[in-house]
């Protein structure tokens, strides 16, 4: 057995340990039992194949093809071939079995046995809208991989055969893909057509049960000499042995041959009125002895391993025993391990129910045969639920080291960071053992299968302390700017998609958006993750993940954290428990679809779209006095981000923040509130700019369900966390109320009040408020990072409003003390309520036409046009803050706010449709916010990247156009 240390490569694994348990389990007899009296049985068969025994496609699909810059589909490379693994140094290549491998991995070490990192890519064909996140795989063959030797009428889905369905379709003939209670008794198709399916699958069923006598025959043919010489002076084996390593094959392999050769002339010579129910029938009452079969499977292989370890000569036996070929084959043997043979009887097992299923899908009810094979069929699920008893096939993968049940605790897709490049995983965590795995779609119709890239045992995982971890390896980084393009653009799809549905346009139409809508928030979801989560195996690997919540980075701690409180022992696992493992995880996960709106049905909620205005209050519970403050998090484009944050409250157990913090919802349906204690000790400051070193006090969340959010009184709340009390309140406004401009009921007010009756009567060019503001930001905020892009605290920027609306006098000394970023969001409140927006509404449209125009010289002129058709004081107002904004970005290094950031918080504030324009097109308040979201940012931007605007040249000079707009 191989050190902790060494590489997957060098394992040269000398035993199986596979327990009673593991091999009793359901994930790896590959069926789902159903409580008896659930009137399921018939109706639901679990077509699950253990991954050992399936079939493994030439080419398959996945999401690397947007995992690539921009999402661009990467060509279609084959994938290696390679035979799949029992051991290191012995082969399974079974005629036309078409499979990947992998060599066992070491403890923490890639373990792709079905593919790799240089897995094909292939053109994004996506099956957005389907359960996972894989692609369609059109252009995929329709039936198995020629000359597969697997059974060609099983199919992995309930519904039907893809095998039946490809040869439906080239004879011309629909298959319905709907499950029938028997064709005969109510179904679609006349019980003619039935009969001719149920010859179909029986032509398959007999192929692969000529298949599987070879191998039962290949397996019995040097049992006999070895017994003769276990009675010599020089014994191969002793006859405990072989009776140990050969035991109840001979009765399986006579049960089996008897069952063909009286099935093999009926289908040959097949006749409508022909009945064989009771061949099936006779066929599950001697299932028993797989009973006894299972019962010694573990002592066989250990007992086979250990004769190959001491005998060199059985070793060469069981290394190549020859399977004679399928009668068509081309190939007339083949060899195979005696390992990979003797899970046959496994892999079998399982196989006569689902051929039962389909059987009885295609015989009428009234046929002879059709209540000998409910008979067959409920015996064979008695016979499988009498090994499995008292084990719950949802939860329970396989079992541990210590033989103790292991069950899934929590998965979840998470951002690897994998040789420089974002990769989209789905991640496992069991009561041992953390698996990263990627799902791979086969050819149409065929089971779904997981890749395993990596495990690392709890006994084997730590988490690096900040000041050891290594700074996060190069990764590319894409601005700010370009996400909040594609956020613009999904916003902008979604409104298409409204607009089809409300003019009930075409279905394929329709398909195409939600299609380019999945990509743009895959892309997304891919692209937007900064917070690291290190995963460190103590025998030298470490992973990286970046997400883009910390709640969710604490779940995860949290959960490993707990379970490696209990006595865990380190291992490692062989090939054939990872198969069974990692094939396990496709039935045992809860998280099924990738998180993008773009998976969610028509009737689930699209979430909110607004403001949510949260108040945080105060806290208690604290044990201890700490320097305390609060995140708040919403769930944005299907990932949660980090909103707002309150001020650090210093050495207090019951802090009393009172801030109030509006926070814009797009589509959300949650909010996160974190409680944290800060961190000044320099020493434990990690290196990455975007790791979160401050201890998690307690963290919660909150349902913001549209039906109960409060959108008029404030509604108060506690959220309850690790003892630990916070108390907050919250109310919200949509986005449609949000774009109504009430004007301010005091004459005297700045606020609400149109911005010349301002600047009249201050007898200014630029009202006081912007000067004042302006003037503070670039004192001590322009190297603020996120300046105003970052949330303010509401109450702070309410006392700002209402100082500024009673002309108070001391308003200099307030804006000294306050904090910048309460200054910036008054600014910005300032021109959010302005009776009309700066750039005015009777201009709008204009502007609208102006930047989609192509030529450049003719939009310079329009746009120069436009803002010389704007009154004097929107203009001079608009032009001060222009060089404001520019001044601002030119820190963008240290600020992290380019042109295009700027642009994004500013456009729509400074450029909004007027309220009646608004009504009179758009209904929906999504729509509302993705409507021409875009073109108002371009328009702020075009001004801001375009040189110095004077107002005396822009008004002196005559190039531009003079008539009316």
């Amino acid at each position: 057995m191989p050190g902790p240390g060494e590489g997957s490569a060098g394992h040269d694994y000398e035993e199986v340990d596979v327990s009673e348990k593991f091999l009793l389990n359901p994930v790896f007899l590959g069926f789902r039992i159903l409580p008896r009296g659930t009137g399921e049985e018939l109706d639901r068969p679990h077509r699950w194949l253990p991954a050992i025994g399936g079939r493994w496609p030439k080419h398959s699909r996945d999401l690397d093809s947007l995992e690539g810059t921009n999402g661009r589909s990467s060509p279609v490379q084959p994938e290696e071939q390679h035979p799949l693994p029992w051991r290191p140094r012995r082969h399974l290549d079974v005629p036309g079995r078409d499979s990947s491998s992998c060599s066992s991995p070491e403890r923490g070490s890639d373990c792709s046995y079905n593919s790799s990192d240089h897995e094909d890519g292939s053109s994004a064909d996506f099956n957005y809208g389907a359960e996972d996140y894989d692609a369609e795989g059109n252009e995929e063959p329709k039936g198995p991989p020629e000359g597969s030797e697997t059974m060609p009428y099983i199919d992995e889905s309930p519904t039907m055969s893809p095998q039946l369905s490809a040869r439906s379709q080239e004879s011309g003939d629909g298959v319905s893909p709907t499950p029938t209670d028997g064709l005969g008794a109510g179904g679609e198709r006349d019980a003619g057509k039935g009969l001719e399916m149920r010859k179909l699958v029986l032509s398959g069923f007999l192929a692969s049960e000529e298949i599987y006598i070879n191998q039962l025959e290949a397996l019995l043919l040097p049992m006999k000499p070895l017994k003769a010489t276990a009675t010599t002076s020089q014994p191969v084996l002793t006859n405990q042995q072989i009776e140990t390593i050969f035991y109840k094959i001979q009765d399986i392999y006579e049960i089996h041959k008897e069952f063909y050769d009286n099935l093999c002339p009926k289908v040959q010579q097949w006749d409508s009125k022909v009945t064989l129910g009771h061949l099936f029938q006779k066929l599950a009452s001697q299932l028993g002895v797989y009973k006894a079969f299972v019962d010694n499977y573990k002592v066989a292989l250990e007992t086979a391993e250990k004769c190959s370890q001491s005998n060199n000569q059985f070793q060469k036996i069981s290394e190549e025993l020859k399977v004679k070929g399928p009668k068509d084959s081309k190939e007339s043997h083949t060899s195979v391990t005696m390992e990979a043979l003797l899970y046959k009887p496994i892999d079998r097992v399982t196989r006569s129910t689902l051929v039962l299923h389909d059987l009885l899908k295609h015989t009428p009810a009234d046929h002879p045969d059709y209540p000998l094979l409910q008979d067959a069929l409920r015996i064979s699920q008695n016979f499988l639920s009498s090994i499995n008893e008292d084990i719950d096939p949802r939860r329970t993968a396989v079992t541990t080291p210590k033989g103790e049940t292991r069950q899934l605790v929590k998965d979840g897709f998470l951002v690897e960071l994998s040789e420089g490049s974002r990769k989209l995983r789905h991640v496992f965590l069991f009561t041992d053992v953390v698996l990263c795995a990627k799902l791979k779609k086969t050819t149409v119709g065929k089971h779904q299968q997981y890749d395993c890239k990596w495990y690392v045992p709890l006994a084997d995982l730590v988490f690096p302390a900040p000041e050891e971890s290594e700074p996060c390896p190069q990764v590319h980084t894409i601005p700010d700017h370009e996400l909040e393009d594609m956020k613009m653009k999904i916003s902008a799809i979604k409104s298409e998609v409204q607009k089809e549905k409300a003019g009930k346009g075409q279905s394929r139409a329709i398909e195409r958006l939600k299609k380019k809508m999945f990509e743009n928030e895959f892309w997304l979801l891919l692209n937007s993750p900064t917070i690291p989560f290190r995963i460190h195996n103590r025998n030298g690997k470490s992973y990286l993940f970046l997400l883009s919540s910390d709640y969710e980075r604490s779940e995860w701690r949290e959960a490993i954290q707990k379970l490696q409180k209990k006595d865990l022992q380190a291992f490692v696992l062989s090939s054939v428990e990872l198969q069974v493992l990692t094939g396990s995880c496709f039935k045992l996960r809860t998280v099924h679809n990738i998180p993008v709106t773009s998976n969610k049905d028509d009737d689930e909620s699209p979430g909110l779209y607004g403001f949510l205005h949260v108040i945080v209050h105060s806290a208690k519970g604290f044990r201890e006095s700490a320097n305390l403050y609060c995140t708040l998090e919403v769930d944005s484009f299907g990932y949660f981000v980090s909103k707002a944050k309150t001020r650090v409250f210093r050495d207090t157990t019951e802090p009393q923040w009172n801030e109030e913090f509006e926070i814009e919802l797009e589509g959300s349906q949650s909010l996160r509130i974190l409680c944290y204690e800060k961190c000044y000790d320099k020493t434990k400051l990690n290196k990455d700019d975007n790791e979160i070193v401050d201890k998690i006090m307690g963290k919660g969340q909150v349902q913001l369900d549209p039906q109960a959010v409060p959108t008029k009184n404030w509604h108060m709340d506690v959220i309850e966390m690790n003892g630990i009390k916070v108390e907050f309140s919250m109310k919200f406004t949509s986005r449609d109320m949000s774009l109504k401009r009430t004007p301010s009921k005091k004459q005297t007010g700045v606020f609400g009040v149109k911005i010349s009756v301002v600047t009249k009567r201050e007898r200014s060019k630029v009202p006081y408020i912007v000067r004042q503001c302006v003037e503070e930001v670039e004192k001590r905020g322009i190297e603020e990072v996120g300046i105003y892009r970052i949330s303010g605290v509401a109450t702070d920027i309410q006392a700002l409003k209402a100082a500024f609306d009673a002309n108070n006098k001391d308003i200099l000394v307030m804006l000294s003390d306050m904090d910048i970023n309460a200054i910036a969001g008054t600014l910005k409140l300032y021109f959010r309520e302005l009776p009309e927006p700066l750039l005015t509404d009777r201009l709008y449209p204009a502007f609208m036409e102006g930047i989609a125009l192509s030529d450049p010289a003719a939009k310079e002129n329009c746009m120069m046009h436009l803002l010389r058709s704007l009154p004097d004081p929107n203009l001079i107002t608009f032009l001060f803050l222009l060089e404001h904004l520019k001044r601002v970005a030119e820190k963008e290094p240290i600020n992290k706010m380019s042109l295009h950031n700027l642009a994004t918080v500013f456009g729509p504030t400074l450029l909004r449709p007027s309220e009646v324009e608004s009504k009179g097109h758009l209904t929906l308040a999504s729509d509302i916010w993705s409507h021409d979201v875009m073109a108002q940012v371009q328009v702020l931007l075009y001004y801001l990247q375009h040189p110095p605007i004077s107002f005396a040249e822009l008004k002196r000079n005559t190039l531009y156009f003079s008539t009316d707009v």
